[in-house]
This record gives structure tokens, C-alpha cells and sequence, in this order.
């Protein structure tokens, strides 16, 4: 299992994320957020990824730093916009845009 990082830069985001395998558990935690749901206690309960320790918290990146399915969802958030499911070959990612 690779990186969720590769290369390149111009301009940078900062987001959060949950990981998660199976589609149908994705798919109810958005909802649960959707619906209020604190995104850093839903993700250090529930991502499969380390940076559930930091409630998701990915910090800062730039363009292309990320799968091409992450950096296009992540680019394209608001500040505090939640994405829907966005698949990579790591399982569904549900990303909050932070700054």
C-alpha cells in the first residue's frame, strides 16, 4: 500500500479526512456528519488512517501531493465543506476542508 503523497506544488489546502474500507460504514459516518456529527471524534473513533490520532487532521498540502482522486475533491471544498464519499485504492475517504 503506497502513499497517499506523490509530488508538485502550487498553492495549498489544508484538510482533514476519514478513511474507511467498506463503502456502507463510509456512507453512515457521512451521514452522521451531514447531520452534525463531530468530524475529529467521528474520525479518531472510526479512520483507518494514522492521522485519526489528530482528529483526521492531514495539515497543509499542496496540489498534487495527494491521490489524483483526493487532490481533486480536496481542491475543489470550500473552508469547511465536507466532501461526499471520494474512492481511492486506499477505501473512501470523507475530507473536511480546514483552511
Amino acid at each position: 500500500m503506497g502513499s497517499l503523497f506523490s509530488s508538485k506544488s502550487s498553492g495549498k489546502v489544508r484538510c482533514s479526512h476519514i478513511l474507511i474500507k467498506d463503502q456502507t460504514r463510509a456512507q453512515q459516518l457521512l451521514q452522521e456528519l451531514q447531520t452534525g456529527g463531530d468530524f475529529a471524534k467521528l474520525a479518531k473513533q472510526n479512520s483507518d488512517c494514522p492521522s485519526k490520532a489528530n482528529g483526521g487532521d492531514l495539515g497543509s498540502f499542496g496540489r498534487g501531493q495527494m491521490v489524483p482522486e483526493f487532490d481533486r475533491a480536496a481542491f475543489a471544498l470550500e473552508v469547511g465543506a465536507l466532501s461526499e464519499l471520494v474512492k481511492t485504492k486506499f477505501g473512501y475517504h470523507i475530507i473536511k476542508r480546514t483552511a
